[in-house]
């Protein structure tokens, strides 16, 4: 009796425990994930794969466990280089005489490219595969993710003032569609608009960004309520809470992404509710600058999608989304009174399917389903600090850390084997931090 040819694939990872996140609560023992052109046409016991499928490349993982890769949906990835240089500030002092400043006298396409490449080794070498960022220079920032075969959501800044990339709001928004234009064909570059923040853009600036926003069809991502003073100064100002003028202006809709939304009432809840639009969570930047809580437990009690975001590394200061799950769970109990709330299930969700949701990929990302693309890590569980393995979702959100993910797929593609970046130079990029940091201390004496 012949036995059938096995199918040629590109890809057969077998691993120890797989977490596809769909199905919901599913923890997958001794399976293996084919894949082939990129996406994921197979997920069943590796007995099973080994028989049915010939891998080009096949990984044996059997201390590992596999989850989507990580979406880190809100950072400053340059501001990398200034990471450990304004500690212990809360945000508007930190903003106007620390960053705002530095960024005046160092800030360039370098500065940008430099601090970009860094912020990417080190979201690679933590099992991020997807992150938006927020900063100049966006047209550097997608080369950068592009070269190293990372995804990104690049969201083009929108102010009311000059700054070192533009001059006004049409100016900015000029400048950041031309990327767009540039960028269209990008299986791994997204760009969308990044208005800063409702209190650094005026009514007109923001109206033109809803509309062209809604015409195009993309996404929109803005800081907003961030802390309290920023609430009060906008009711001082505008007679009206930050979300009340965005929905007034037409900001607010099913692709809206709103960063930090730390002071919250009822009315700005529903709101958000009505509207479909995302919350992305910053629970380690918030802590740090003191800018307040966000209710998670509450917004996902009305079925809003929480994403979660590490901030930049000048206010976190690490982009580890491990350690992100981790505080977000912790934050959520204490904020909640209920040692249930943001279960470690809903930390990792959050970290994968609710990133995707949020930056509306979810329909090829964000879990390991067949049909999605294979953007995927894998974390070794076989270091003492890990033992012993009870359930794994537990020990990835309370245990783990970012050093402990091992390799990683963009698209079925390899960008990470055994810690090191596929497509990134680690003593480069180190020389160059070193580089920028002796040139700003030099400059402060």
């Amino acid at each position: 009796m012949s036995h059938p040819t096995p199918q040629l694939i590109d890809t057969l990872i077998s691993a120890r425990w797989i977490i596809p996140i769909r199905p919901a609560k599913t923890v997958l023992e001794n399976h293996s994930i084919a894949i082939d052109g990129g996406n994921i046409i197979a997920i069943l016991p590796t007995d099973q794969a080994m028989a049915q499928f010939d891998a080009k490349h096949g990984i044996d993982l059997p201390t590992h466990t596999l989850t989507p890769g990580l979406i880190n949906a809100h950072g400053h990835a340059a501001m990398s280089l200034f990471r450990g240089m304004a500690d212990n500030q809360p945000l508007q002092s930190w903003l106007e005489q620390f960053i705002w400043p530095a960024e005046q006298q160092w800030v360039d396409e370098e500065f940008v490219r430099d601090g970009t490449q860094l912020a990417i080794a080190e979201m690679l070498r933590s099992g991020t595969t997807t992150f938006s960022d927020m900063y100049f220079f966006p047209n550097v920032v997608a080369k950068a993710a592009s070269d190293a075969g990372i995804r990104a959501q690049i969201t083009f800044p929108v102010f009311n003032f000059p700054t070192i990339w533009g001059q006004n709001p049409d100016d900015y928004i000029r400048k950041g569609l031309a990327v767009r234009d540039d960028f269209k064909h990008s299986e791994l570059v997204d760009v969308v608009f990044g208005p800063h923040a409702s209190y650094t853009v005026s009514d007109e600036g923001l109206q033109k960004v809803a509309m062209l926003a809604a015409e195009l069809d993309i996404s929109i991502h803005i800081h907003v309520h961030e802390t309290q003073q920023e609430v009060d100064n906008e009711l001082k100002l505008h007679g009206q809470r930050p979300l009340a003028r965005l929905h007034h202006l037409g900001l607010l809709g099913p692709k809206t992404q709103l960063v930090h939304m730390t002071t919250l009432s009822d009315e700005d809840i529903a709101m958000v509710k009505a509207s479909g639009a995302s919350v992305i969570h910053c629970p380690q930047s918030n802590l740090k600058l003191a800018s307040g809580f966000c209710p998670v437990q509450v917004l996902m009690d009305q079925g809003i999608t929480i994403a979660l975001g590490t901030d930049g590394a000048a206010s976190n200061n690490s982009l580890d989304m491990f350690t992100e799950m981790r505080t977000a769970a912790l934050l959520a109990k204490a904020v909640a009174d209920d040692a249930a709330a943001l279960n470690d299930w809903q930390a990792l969700e959050a970290a994968t399917l609710g990133g995707a949701k949020a930056l509306s990929i979810d329909s090829k990302l964000g879990s390991l389903e067949v049909g999605k693309q294979a953007d995927i890590i894998a974390i070794d569980f076989s270091a003492i600090e890990l033992q012993p393995v009870y359930a794994p979702v537990s020990q990835l959100v309370y245990t783990a850390c970012g050093h402990h993910v091992s390799h990683s797929w963009v698209h079925g593609r390899q960008i990470l084997a055994d810690r090191q970046p596929v497509n990134l130079d680690l003593a480069e990029i180190a020389a160059k931090a070193q580089s920028w940091r002796d040139k700003m201390i030099n400059t402060q004496h």
